[in-house]
């Protein structure tokens, strides 16, 4: 059985952090998100596959699962023939699957530290392969991929395996009229009253949420890729520039956003998308909802730039800024215009 006074030192210790930091740990503490997640077969069985079916690459290797939660990714490495695996979570999460890595017989293989990585020493002074599940929503909101660097950094042997390994942010531009109108033109007409002050707060929150793929009016552009032998924290604040082509005549109501994890070390590369053309996981996709409604032939191209950066009060929020141009020989048809999100 967990040892109580363990689990109020662990609590202690999230009582000193600052509240966002408190927040972020203590909804990982919760059963619901562990169960969404497990039950989210592309994210899941994506991993699994990637370490089960590469046992070549794991066997009698030590490992280091990065924010292991419940334990699964863990328990995969040490069937798959692991030496040893070491998993490290702040979440006092970690002391149900202390209890789930027991009743698996799998507690000789698996230790599992309580604690933040940038503060714990693990037992040994390097790894051969890490492994860590650390996407949030677009990405990078809420994600602990900072934290993965430094595992990296500070643990990983040199030629050492990451898993997964590789990610990429896409945009294009969709047709949302109808929920853009319940969304935001809601405020322009409350029970009789003029509510639009609030629409510059509607506009400026991203929602999470599925887009059907046939709202996708332009081709999907590549706006960051991350290599995680090679990229640092400094690459996770970043601007791109980029033109979005229409792929029929329509309207652009605003930009959704997705990204694509892989796994290139495998024998048998392996990936997985949260796009709108695949199937459904728990990550959904990002929707930026523009103040313009631009009308599009095909062929038409809308210049744009996106600037992400993490919040300077709490760096696991992000502020993203939205630039765009829409040139038109109509001139009531070209826009122009900059919007200000927060993903909080």
């Amino acid at each position: 059985m967990t040892n109580q006074m363990e689990i109020e030192v662990a609590d202690q210790k999230l009582k000193s952090m600052d509240h966002a930091e408190q927040h972020y740990f203590n909804s990982y503490n919760h059963h619901g998100i562990h169960e969404e997640m497990l039950k989210d077969e592309v994210r899941t069985k994506s991993y699994m596959h990637s370490i089960v079916q590469n046992k070549h690459l794991f066997k009698d290797k030590i490992v280091l699962d990065v924010g292991c939660g419940t334990g699964i990714l863990s328990m995969f490495a040490a069937n798959a023939g692991a030496k040893h695996v070491f998993g490290v979570d702040m979440s006092t999460i970690i002391f149900k699957a202390r209890e789930i890595v027991e009743v698996n017989g799998l507690s000789d293989k698996i230790t599992l530290i309580q604690g933040k990585m940038e503060e714990i020493k693990l037992p040994v002074g390097e790894v051969d392969i890490i492994i860590s599940e650390w996407m949030g929503y677009f990405l990078l909101y809420e994600s602990m991929l900072d934290t993965v660097l430094y595992a990296r950094d500070n643990y990983l042997v040199k030629g050492g395996l990451i898993f997964p390994n590789k990610a990429t942010i896409w945009v294009a531009g969709i047709e949302d009229g109808d929920y853009k109108d319940e969304k935001i033109g809601f405020w322009d007409n409350v029970y009789g009253f003029d509510y639009s002050p609030l629409k510059e707060t509607a506009l400026s929150e991203p929602l999470v949420d599925t887009v059907d793929i046939k709202t996708v009016v332009t081709d999907p552009v590549n706006i960051l890729t991350l290599d995680l032998y090679t990229c640092t924290t400094a690459d996770l604040a970043f601007k791109s520039n980029f033109q979005l082509v229409a792929r029929r005549n329509d309207f652009i109501h605003a930009l959704v956003a997705w990204f694509d994890i892989e796994f290139t070390a495998c024998h048998k590369p392996i990936c997985f998308s949260t796009g709108p053309h695949t199937q459904y996981t728990h990550w959904k996709q990002t929707v930026f909802y523009l103040k313009d409604v631009l009308t599009v032939k095909q062929g038409e191209k809308v210049q744009c730039s996106l600037h992400n950066r993490p919040n300077e009060k709490n760096k696991r929020d992000l502020d993203i800024t939205v630039d765009y141009k829409f040139e038109n020989e109509d001139p009531t048809k070209a826009a122009e215009g900059r919007c200000l999100y927060k993903m909080c």
